[in-house]
């Protein structure tokens, strides 16, 4: 960390005119792909302080989705500035950077910190943004029309996206069978709007990637995932339920899309229908579902290793369940699940079984061991808690739930879930609609496992 300070000193001599004293550098995350530091610079020893953001990225993994390059996204924050967008100012651009502030291959800038919240849910929940919440979905389409408005041409390297040939490719790599994304991809591909002009996409404009204050919006972050498309995209991801963090508001769970599109073409954005939107929240929606699959897959191939990215290969079933809401697939009337529980069996093990074992275990952690817990070790041991928490579900409900699937399939006269998806791919199976249904109950019971509050009302109880 020494070394990495004196470094930045070094380079941010000449930017500030002055000898620069790096203070404070703390390390705010190291993702896989990127590592953000914040610091303080100090210019010839006097008050004069600048509150800074190192970022630099690792080689070639910063492309991996697909995004720009840094030096891409130099140009795209300058062009969102003279546009109006509220961004971070750019201290030190990555062309200019000293090779020494990178990770190997990679690339590295200084930018202005803007102070504010960016947390999700503190955004949608705390009263300190009260105010913030009647005016942020208002003022997201105004930023929205703002970064819409960027010549493509004044951006040069930033690539186009063709959304629904991505998600193909992404469930064809992922190698899993999943019915319910197979359903939306067909409805994506059958109720398309007509594209619009290709435009410069944020593409990840969302609560959590915002910096909001009091008063509402004040810069726009995280601006890896821009390319060229539909501008419609944008809108509709800031509106994918997964971004609401529990609030009630279809934009970002503070707002209404009426105040989102009124606000975008206020600021001289298109007219958009509420059609559109829907569209493009749930390509968001698939979208987010197979970033999941592939977060999961880099702890299950033991690239990475840990609980957090376990975890969220569960939280897939959240995005099919969303899917099938967007699709407006019913709900479906079946016997309880209790009907079909099969023998358990405690018999062979005695109590306490390990359904029980589990809850123990879970109700220490999060009575006993959380509260003397804070900052991130809080956060992992929560996410393990949770963790425990699907463990037990599973346990308790999985043999009726296997049995109810069994019975399902055997109904459709499929052999398994693949070959169910296969069917639906192929349009094997149009024109029956038991089998959006029969997809609808087993996204229901996994969401019944992996996250209960995330259901609707009628779907909570047993059926």
């Amino acid at each position: 960390m020494a070394q990495l300070a004196a470094v930045l000193s070094e380079a941010l001599d000449p930017v500030f005119g002055g000898s620069v004293e790096v203070e404070g550098l703390q390390l705010l995350s190291g993702g896989a792909s990127r590592e953000t530091w914040s610091f303080d610079a100090r210019v010839d020893g006097s008050d004069e302080v600048h509150e800074l953001v190192l970022q630099r990225t690792r080689g070639e993994a910063s492309t991996g989705m697909g995004g720009p390059s840094m030096e891409v996204e130099d140009a795209l924050l300058c062009a969102a500035a003279e546009r109006g967008v509220p961004v971070p100012r750019l201290v030190l651009a990555s062309t200019d950077a000293d090779e020494r502030l990178a990770v190997g291959s990679g690339a590295a800038r200084v930018c202005e910190r803007v102070e504010g919240e960016t947390l999700g849910a503190k955004v949608v929940r705390d009263d300190r943004y009260a105010d913030a919440r009647r005016v942020l979905a208002r003022q997201c389409g105004e930023a929205l029309a703002a970064i819409h408005s960027i010549p493509p041409e004044s951006v040069p390297g930033l690539r186009p996206w063709e959304p629904l040939s991505r998600l193909r490719t992404g469930l064809d790599l992922l190698g899993e069978a999943r019915p319910a994304f197979e359903l939306a991809l067909r409805w994506l591909d059958a109720n398309r709007p007509e594209p619009r002009p290709p435009a410069v996409v944020h593409g990840d404009f969302r609560v959590g990637n915002l910096v909001v204050v009091p008063d509402g919006l004040r810069s726009v972050l995280d601006w890896e995932l821009a390319h060229l498309g539909d501008p419609v995209e944008d809108l509709g991801w800031l509106c994918v339920r997964s971004w609401r963090f529990g609030g009630e508001g279809v934009v970002g769970g503070v707002g209404d899309l009426e105040d989102l599109l009124q606000g975008y073409r206020d600021a001289g954005g298109s007219a958009v229908d509420e059609r559109e939107v829907t569209w493009w929240i749930a390509s968001g929606t698939l979208t987010w579902g197979l970033i999941c699959a592939v977060q999961a897959r880099r702890h299950l191939d033991g690239h990475v290793r840990s609980v957090e990215l376990a975890t969220i290969g569960r939280r897939i079933c959240e995005t099919e369940y969303d899917l099938l809401q967007l699709l407006e697939v019913p709900r479906v009337e079946e016997p309880p699940l209790h009907d079909l529980q099969l023998p358990g069996r405690e018999a062979l093990h005695g109590r306490p079984t390990a359904t029980e074992l589990v809850d123990a275990v879970r109700d220490h952690l999060v009575e006993e061991v959380a509260p003397q817990m804070e900052g991130s070790a809080a956060f992992h041991l929560k996410v393990a808690a949770n963790a425990l928490g699907i463990v037990a579900r599973e346990l308790r409900e999985a043999p009726a739930m296997e049995a109810a699937l069994a019975r399902r399939l055997d109904a459709l006269g499929v052999a398994d879930e693949a070959a169910l998806a296969a069917g639906i791919r192929e349009g094997e199976l149009d024109g029956r609609p038991e089998v959006a249904a029969t997809v609808r109950a087993l996204v229901v019971d996994r969401l019944r496992v992996a996250n209960p509050r995330w259901l609707q009302g009628e779907d909570r109880g047993e059926g």
